[in-house]
């Protein structure tokens, strides 16, 4: 058995990834665990003695961070950095390009049908849409095209349960095929 352990910078991930991974990995050969922090500048204070005592055999690390408003370069490579010094460069470092959100906005229609709201499906062409990652405050326009029916926990749980690949955020799609990568070539030595 394989075991991936995720370190997130909050719940809201976790809540996703809970629902959203076990539709597109083989669960049958793995395990997921979360270790969810409070927030980055703790995910980052933390990282390395966490990754240092993990002990259990077989299990692979993935570190999930919203960039926020830093470049996202700057974010991935601090994160390595703290990867290599816990002895665990081989981790998948993965920056969520401005915030988690912004893969949310990039499947509208699984926003519309998890939050059960209409209208915001056909607003996936507008330009701000398209490319959901270059989005300043995807939070802030997720709140607003839901008239605030999204809540952070409770939607991403709900969002994650229908998120699909034709999604048009590039940082979901690196996230989701880095994970998918990992996990077959995990199997594949296994």
């Amino acid at each position: 058995m394989i075991t991936l352990v995720f370190f997130l910078e909050e719940k809201s991930a976790e809540a996703l990834l809970k629902v959203l991974l076990p539709r597109f990995l083989p669960m049958q050969s793995l395990e997921l665990r979360f270790i969810v922090f409070e927030g980055k500048q703790d995910l980052e204070k933390q990282l390395v003695r966490k990754m240092r005592h993990w002990k259990k055999p077989d299990s692979y690390f993935i570190v999930l961070r919203d960039q926020d408003s830093e470049d996202c370069k700057d974010v991935k490579k601090r994160l390595l950095e703290l990867c290599q010094e816990a002895n665990h460069p081989e981790t998948l470092v993965r920056i969520a390009c401005h915030e988690i959100e912004s893969w949310y906005l990039g499947d509208l229609e699984a926003v519309e049908k998890g939050l059960d709201i209409r209208g915001i499906a056909q607003k996936q062409e507008k330009s701000k849409f398209r490319e959901p990652d270059r989005l300043g405050n995807p939070s802030e326009e997720l709140a607003k095209e839901t008239e605030g029916v999204y809540q952070k926990i409770s939607g991403s749980r709900a969002i994650g349960t229908i998120l699909g690949e034709k999604n048009k955020s590039r940082s979901f799609y690196f996230f989701l095929t880095g994970v998918r990568d990992l996990v077959n070539d995990a199997l594949a030595k296994s």
